[in-house]
């Protein structure tokens, strides 16, 4: 999934930071007719092949939105409670 961040008025380069201390994992990505730089960009790009395999169903990645979603609308204060909802979560499904 790309999310464009222009109207948020944020980068790639920092959501993808952000989200990194988050521990969620997405990349900075260009959006279509991009205006920034490459490496700065104006979206992030996100997948889901790690947490399905991991195990987590529909209700985990209402959570994990609600996460992502704290980061990119209170920037650096999101990142401690979307760090909190995404601790409650790994918890559920360990890794072996």
């Amino acid at each position: 999934m790309l999310v464009d961040l222009t109207k948020e008025d944020l980068t790639g380069k920092e959501v993808e930071k952000w989200l990194d201390e988050a521990h969620i994992t997405a990349n900075k990505n260009t959006i279509p007719n991009e205006q920034r730089s490459p490496f700065v960009t104006s979206g992030i790009r996100l997948g889901t092949p790690a947490a399905t395999t991991r195990g987590l169903v529909e209700e985990d990645m209402d959570q994990v939105a609600e996460a992502i979603s704290l980061v990119i609308k209170k920037r650096e204060a999101g990142i401690e409670p979307a760090k909190a909802i995404i601790r409650k979560i790994t918890e559920k499904y360990p890794l072996d």
